[in-house]
């Protein structure tokens, strides 16, 4: 019998970045998790994809889960967090959103922007 990946989202291992599914799939992971960083993502931008392989770092080194979001697909959720380019990150914080910055940032920063959170 298969399961939903979304039946598991805060006993799974989080050491790969989570694509979200829609809005009910990204409150469900917020709210499991003590620490997510939402990428709110589009495949055909070029600092996006720049990101990913510091996104998979993070999501391997730290104890947050990192959690993509393609606003192509999801064109509604991406205009609930005000997305006016990609990528912008989010993070949130014992299910509240604590955190919101446009474009690309170095990994340095990322993990700094994680860990006041998970320490």
């Amino acid at each position: 019998m298969a399961t939903d990946a979304r039946d598991d989202v805060s006993a799974r291992s989080h050491d790969e970045p989570l694509y979200i599914d829609g809005e009910g799939h990204l409150e469900e992971v917020t709210t499991a998790n003590d620490v997510v960083l939402v990428d709110l993502y589009a495949d055909w931008c070029g600092p996006c994809q720049m990101m990913n392989p510091v996104l998979e770092r993070l999501a391997e080194t730290t104890d947050a889960v990192i959690a993509k979001v393609d606003v192509d697909e999801h064109q509604q959720l991406a205009a609930s967090f005000g997305v006016r380019g990609v990528p912008t990150l989010v993070v949130f914080n014992d299910g509240e959103q604590v955190e919101q910055q446009s474009g690309a940032l170095p990994e340095d920063r990322l993990r700094t922007l994680i860990e006041r959170y998970t320490e």
